[in-house]
């Protein structure tokens, strides 16, 4: 079996946020945590319309990571509302639109510095 090809805690990011993308996810941002909490070095924010929007995207997070390595914990991909993926150095929050507002972790990490996700993944605001 091939060694599983590392990546930096930056690159896994950049990387969930891509998968989360590509499923068409809003507002996806992901914040540096890792000099204001020992939780995780990055979180990963982004939301679905629907349970089973939110669904897709935590899953094409999940089998697009497979080849890195393993979640540590996924919690709440059953119900769709607020889906935790656990990578330790990088966590994922796919959110329905009203259950992050509800929960504004926007706001509650506002001072961790936000890292710029590359165009070429970006589509929102591009003509098709």
């Amino acid at each position: 079996m091939p060694a599983k090809t590392a990546l930096s805690s930056q690159e896994r990011a950049i990387q969930c946020a891509a998968l989360a993308l590509d499923k068409k996810a809003l507002d996806v941002k992901i914040l540096e945590i890792k000099n204001i909490s020992s939780i995780a070095d990055y979180l990963v924010l982004a939301n679905g319309q629907s349970d089973k929007q939110a669904q897709a995207i935590a899953e094409s997070v999940r089998h697009g990571l497979k080849k890195f390595g393993k979640t540590l914990a996924v919690e709440g991909m059953k119900e769709g509302n607020w889906i935790v993926i656990d990578y330790g150095d990088v966590i994922v929050h796919v959110f329905r639109e009203e259950i992050r507002r509800y929960y504004d972790l926007d706001s509650i990490w506002s001072e961790a510095p936000s890292v710029m996700i590359p165009d070429k993944y970006l589509w929102e605001g591009k003509k098709a």
